[in-house]
C-alpha cells in the first residue's frame, strides 16, 4: 500500500543524515553486509512497532531461520546444530555489527549436506521397498530430533521416500485395475514392476527438486536469512530480492512487459506452460504450450544466447523486455521441429488479476456480480488501470443492463492498494470516512470519500471468506458500519489490520557499485474501522455466517507468527445509510434460510473432515494398511461429492462488450464459461441473490441519511 510512501522516505532520509552510515560503508564490496546494515536501520526507524534487537530476538531468528532451511530435518545433523548453537543469542550482535559469520557457516554446511542427500536418496531409491513391512511415518517434524549419524539420516530419508513411493504405487495399482476392467486385452504388470515404476516417479520428482535447488545461488539463500530477521517484526514485513520485487510489482498491477507466456523449467529445458490471452505471443499464433525455448536473441545482438541449463530467472530476464523491443526465440516445437520466432514485446495484462462482471436474471429482475481478485494498482502511476476504475466501469455497464442489485465478491481477495478501497467505497455512499489509519510518524488520520455523488445506490451484498484480508476487510467493514451492504460469508475474515509500504533500498545509496539491493516491504501503519475498532486479528464478522472448507482450519492473522496486537481508537463521525427498509429482517430471513439448508450442513461436515485430515500426521507404510485407509477416505469423500454436484437455478452470462471479445478470444470465452458454471453451483452466490431480492429500498434512499454515529 503506497499511501505516505514519500513522507516515510523523507523522514528516514532526514534521519540518515545523522546516522552511522559512512561513504566507506556504501562502497563496501560486501553487498550482504551492507544490506544487513541498511535493512536494520530502516526497520528501527520506520517500522510501526519496531522490536528490540536483543538476545530474545536473536533466539527467534535462529530458530525460524534453521526451520526455513531444513523444515523436514533431513539435511542437518545434531552435530551441526551443536556447532550452530553458539550463535543462538549472538545474532543480535551480528545484526548490529553487520556481520554474517552465522549465515556463511550455515550456508556452506547446507550445501554440503544437500550434496550428501542427493547421494542418499539415489541410493535408497535404487532398491525395492518392502510394502509388507509394518511401519509408520510421523510427519509432525517439530517433534523430531536431528539425527546423530549417517545411518539415521539414511533411515529418515528411506521412510520419507517410501511414503512418496507407496502413494505412487497405490495410484498406479488403482489405474491398472481400471484398465483391466475396461480392456479385456490389457496385459497387467506384476507388483514388482509397479513398485519399480512408483520408485522411478519418486526419483524423477526428487531429481527435479534438487535440479531447482542446484540453481539457487548464494543471494537466494541470503534472502532466506534476511527474511528470518525481518519477519520477527511482524508477518507482513518482508525483504524482496530484485527478482522478487519485479514479481510483486507485476502481482500488484497485473501487468508485465514481455512476450506474454508463463515458463517453467523442466530438467535443463525452459518450457512454455501457458500463452497469456491477448499478449504478443498469443497474437502471433506461432508459440504453443509445450514448446521449449532453446535460444534467445535480442534485436541489437548478432548471436543468440542458449538458455538450456540456465537458471529460470536468468532465462526470464533475457526473454522479457520493454514494450516495442524485439526478441527472437529459437523454439523446439511440440512436434520436434526447430523454429525461430520474432516477437515484439508489449505490455501484457494478466486477465485473472482484474475485476470481472456477469449478470443473472431471477424472477424478472437483473442482478450484477463483480468478482474482484485483489485491489490492484500500478505502483508507479495510480492513474493507470486500477481496481477502483475497473469496478466503476463494470457498475456502469451493469446499470445499462438494468441491474436491480449488486454482489461484490471479495472471497480470497488478499488486499492491495488502500486508495482503491476508499475510491470503491465512495461509489456506494454519498460521502464520509472510509477508514482510519494510525502511524508512528503522523498519528491518527481519517481517509474519506469526499465525492457526494453515488454511482450505485441500490441493494448491495459483499461476499467474504477467511482469505479475504486487508483491503477487503476495510471495504467490508466500512459497508457494514454504514449498514450499506449485507456481508455474507465466513464467521470472520482473515484479520490483517496493518498497512505496508514498499521501500526501494537502492535509493539510499549514492554511486552504488553493489548492484540492485532489492526492496523492503515494511509495516508502517495500522488501520481501523470508522467505528474505531481494529480488524487486526478479529477481522470482519459476517452478518450472515455460512461455513466453508476453511471454517475449521487455522489460516488467519492470529495463527501467524509475530502478529501485531488488536486495539481500538476513537470512532470517526459518520452517518448510517438510510436506503433500506427492514434491513434487520433481511438478515433474519437469510440466517433462517442458511440454518434450514441441508447443503450447508454438508459443507460444515466437510470442513470438519478436512480439519481432521489436516491434523492427522501419522501414515502407514504397509500397503495393506495404507490401502485400507485410502479406501476409507475415498468412501468418506464420496459423501461430499454432492457438494460439487450442487446446481442452483441461476444462469449467469457475460456483458455485451465481453461477448464481442469472445469472437476473437476463445481462451477468454472458455474462462468465462467455467466461471459462470462455478457461479451456478455456488451456494453462497445463490444466497447473495436471495438477499438482493429481499432488500427493499427506501424511496428517499438518494438523500435520506440517519443520525450521526460517534
Amino acid at each position: 500500500m503506497k499511501r505516505n510512501y514519500k513522507l516515510l522516505v523523507l523522514v528516514l532520509l532526514f534521519a540518515a543524515a545523522s546516522c552511522s552510515f559512512t561513504t566507506k560503508t556504501f562502497n563496501d564490496p560486501n553487498k550482504d553486509k551492507t544490506l544487513i546494515e541498511l535493512i536494520s536501520y530502516v526497520l528501527k526507524n520506520g517500522h510501526y512497532d519496531a522490536k528490540e534487537v536483543d538476545d530474545s530476538f536473536s533466539s527467534e531468528v535462529y530458530k525460524d531461520y534453521l526451520e526455513a532451511l531444513d523444515p523436514l530435518k533431513r539435511y542437518f545433523y545434531a552435530s551441526d546444530i551443536e556447532e550452530f548453537q553458539q550463535y543462538e543469542t549472538l545474532l543480535d550482535d551480528q545484526i548490529k555489527n553487520s556481520e554474517i559469520t552465522f549465515f556463511d557457516l550455515t550456508h556452506t554446511r547446507l550445501l554440503e549436506r544437500m550434496a550428501e542427500a542427493e547421494g542418499i536418496y539415489k541410493e535408497v531409491l535404487d532398491k525395492p521397498f518392502n510394502f509388507d513391512k509394518d511401519e509408520v511415518l510421523d510427519t509432525d517434524y517439530s517433534k523430531r530430533d536431528y539425527v546423530s549419524s549417517k545411518k539415521e539420516m539414511k533411515e529418515r530419508w528411506r521412510k520419507q521416500l517410501k511414503f512418496s513411493a507407496i502413494s505412487n504405487y497405490y495410484d498406479i495399482k488403482k489405474e491398472q485395475e481400471r484398465k483391466l476392467e475396461d480392456d479385456a486385452d490389457y496385459v497387467a504388470k506384476s507388483d514388482a514392476e509397479l513398485e519399480k515404476e512408483a520408485r522411478e516417479l519418486t526419483l524423477n520428482s526428487l531429481d527435479e527438486y534438487f535440479d531447482f535447488s542446484d540453481d539457487l545461488e548464494r543471494k537466494d539463500w541470503f534472502s532466506v536469512y534476511v527474511n528470518a530477521i525481518v519477519e520477527e517484526f511482524d508477518p507482513h514485513t518482508f525483504y524482496f530480492a530484485p527478482q522478487d520485487k519485479d514479481r510483486f510489482d507485476m502481482a500488484m498491477s497485473g501487468k508485465l512487459e514481455g512476450i506474454g507466456a508463463r515458463l517453467q523449467k523442466k530438467n535443463d529445458n525452459v518450457k512454455i506452460v501457458e500463452v497469456i490471452s491477448g499478449g504478443p505471443a498469443w497474437r502471433g499464433e506461432e508459440v504453443e504450450v509445450g514448446d521449449e525455448i532453446i535460444k534467445v536473441k535480442q534485436e541489437d545482438e548478432k548471436e543468440p544466447v542458449s538458455v538450456v541449463g540456465m537458471r529460470l530467472d536468468d532465462a526470464v530476464n533475457l526473454i522479457k523486455g520493454p514494450k516495442g523491443s524485439k526478441v527472437t526465440l529459437t523454439l523446439k516445437k511440440v512436434d520436434g521441429t526447430i523454429e525461430e520466432v520474432d516477437i515484439i514485446r508489449d505490455v501484457v495484462e494478466i486477465e485473472e488479476t482484474y475485476a470481472k462482471a456477469a449478470k443473472v436474471e431471477k424472477n424478472g429482475r437483473v442482478y450484477g456480480v463483480i468478482n474482484l481478485p485483489k485491489f490492484y494498482f500500478d505502483m508507479e502511476d495510480y492513474s493507470e488501470r486500477n481496481a477502483a476504475s475497473d469496478v466503476k466501469e463494470e457498475i456502469v455497464r451493469l446499470k445499462k443492463e438494468g441491474m436491480d442489485g449488486l454482489v461484490l465478491d471479495l472471497r480470497n481477495n488478499g488486499g492491495g492498494s488502500l486508495k482503491t478501497v476508499v475510491d470503491i467505497a465512495g461509489l456506494f455512499i454519498k460521502e464520509g470516512p472510509i477508514v482510519q489509519v494510525k502511524s508512528k510518524l503522523e498519528g491518527q488520520q481519517v481517509l474519506e470519500d469526499t465525492d457526494s455523488s453515488i454511482l450505485w445506490d441500490g441493494p448491495l451484498v459483499i461476499l467474504v471468506n477467511e482469505l479475504s484480508a486487508s483491503a477487503s476487510e476495510i471495504l467490508a467493514a466500512a459497508m457494514q458500519d454504514y449498514k450499506r451492504a449485507v456481508i455474507i460469508g465466513s464467521k470472520q475474515t482473515y484479520g490483517k489490520g496493518t498497512v505496508q509500504n514498499v521501500l526501494d533500498l537502492n535509493r539510499w545509496i549514492k554511486n552504488n557499485d553493489l548492484g540492485d539491493l532489492g526492496a523492503l516491504k515494511i509495516t508502517t501503519q495500522k488501520f481501523y474501522r470508522v467505528n474505531g475498532g481494529s480488524t487486526q486479528l478479529e477481522g470482519v464478522k459476517s452478518d450472515v455466517v455460512v461455513p466453508d472448507r476453511y471454517s475449521f482450519i487455522d489460516i488467519g492473522e492470529k495463527d501467524q507468527k509475530n502478529p501485531l496486537p488488536w486495539d481500538q481508537i476513537e470512532a470517526a463521525s459518520f452517518e448510517e445509510w438510510n436506503g433500506y427498509i427492514d434491513f434487520e429482517e433481511t438478515l433474519s430471513n437469510s440466517q433462517k434460510r442458511m440454518a434450514e439448508n441441508e447443503h450447508i450442513d454438508l459443507i460444515r461436515e466437510n470442513a470438519e473432515w478436512i480439519r481432521d485430515q489436516r491434523n492427522s500426521t501419522t501414515f502407514p507404510l504397509n500397503y495393506a494398511e495404507y490401502s485400507r485407509e485410502m479406501e476409507l477416505n475415498e468412501e468418506q469423500a464420496k459423501k461430499f461429492d454432492r457438494l460439487s454436484e450442487y446446481q442452483s437455478d441461476l444462469s449467469f452470462e457475460s456483458l455485451p462488450y465481453e461477448i464481442k471479445l469472445f469472437e476473437v478470444d476463445t481462451v477468454l470465452s472458455e474462462k468465462r464459461e467455467r466461471w459462470h458454471e462455478n457461479l451456478k453451483s455456488d451456494i453462497y452466490m445463490e444466497e447473495a441473490v436471495h438477499v438482493l431480492e429481499d432488500m427493499k429500498m427506501n424511496n428517499i434512499k438518494k438523500s435520506g441519511l440517519a443520525d450521526v454515529k460517534k
